[in-house]
C-alpha cells in the first residue's frame, strides 16, 4: 500500500521520464509536485527503501519495474475514470481532472476491472491518451504534432499536449475535439499559423501555440 503522495511522486516521475526512458532530476520534479527540493529528497529515499525507484543522490531518478508497474496502474484508474465522468455523468472534458485525481486512489482492483467492463474496455480517454491495460500494455497512435503536418495534408485530431482546462475550453471556442477533422490549407510563413477545414465544412486560423499542443493521426 501507498500513500497518496507516494502515489502521486510514482505517477509524476513516470509522466517526466517519458514511459522510464530518461532520468527525472529532483528540481524537476520539485517543480512539477510544487515543493521544495529538499522534501523531494526526502520522499524519494522513501520510494528507494520501498524498491520502487532507482535513485543515487544528486543524480536523476528512474523508477524500477515494480515503480513503473504501479505508476501504470495509477494511469489506467485515472484514464478510466475520466472517461466514466465524462461519458456516464456527462462532464465536461476539461472539469475531469481533478476529480480523477482523487478517484485513482482507490485500491479495489475489482472495482476497476468492473468499471472497465461496464466502459466497454475503452482504449483511449477524453483527451487521446491511451488507457493502460490491465497488464500495462497501452495502444499508442501514430501521430504527429499539427504544428509539423504540410499544406493539403489532412487527418483527424488525436490527443492533446496541453490538457489544461484552460486549453480545452479554448479548443471548445473553436469547435475542436477528439476525432475532429482536419486539412492544412495554409501556413503563415510570419507566424507559423495555419489556416485549417474543420470537419469539411469550416475554416479556422490556428496559432502556432495552439498547433503545438494538438496530435493529429494521418
Amino acid at each position: 500500500m501507498l500513500t497518496y503522495t507516494e502515489e502521486n511522486y510514482i505517477k509524476c516521475i513516470y509522466a517526466l521520464s517519458d514511459d522510464n526512458k530518461k532520468e527525472v532530476f529532483t528540481n524537476d520534479l520539485a517543480e512539477a509536485v510544487k515543493t521544495k527540493p529538499a522534501s523531494v529528497s526526502d520522499m524519494l529515499k522513501r520510494l528507494h527503501s520501498k524498491k520502487l525507484i532507482n535513485y543515487k543522490r544528486y543524480k536523476g531518478v528512474t523508477l524500477t519495474r515494480s515503480g513503473k508497474e504501479h505508476a501504470l496502474k495509477i494511469i489506467r484508474k485515472h484514464r478510466l475514470w475520466e472517461v466514466f465522468l465524462v461519458d456516464k455523468l456527462k462532464f465536461t472534458w476539461d472539469q475531469v481532472h481533478e476529480v480523477a485525481e482523487q478517484l485513482e486512489h482507490i485500491q479495489s482492483q475489482l472495482l476497476i476491472e468492473r468499471l472497465d467492463e461496464f466502459l466497454g474496455y475503452p482504449a483511449y480517454d477524453p483527451h487521446g491518451d491511451p488507457i493502460p491495460s490491465a497488464e500495462g500494455v497501452m495502444k499508442i497512435k501514430k501521430q504527429i504534432l499539427l504544428s509539423e503536418m504540410k499544406k493539403n495534408q489532412s487527418g483527424e485530431v488525436s490527443c492533446l499536449k496541453d490538457t489544461s482546462s484552460s486549453f480545452l475550453q479554448y479548443l471548445d471556442t473553436l469547435g475542436i475535439e477528439i476525432g475532429s477533422k482536419i486539412k492544412i490549407e495554409d501556413i503563415a510563413d510570419y507566424d507559423r499559423s495555419v489556416t485549417v477545414i474543420l470537419n469539411k465544412n469550416r475554416k479556422i486560423v490556428i496559432s502556432e501555440k495552439v498547433s503545438t499542443n494538438i496530435f493529429v493521426s494521418i
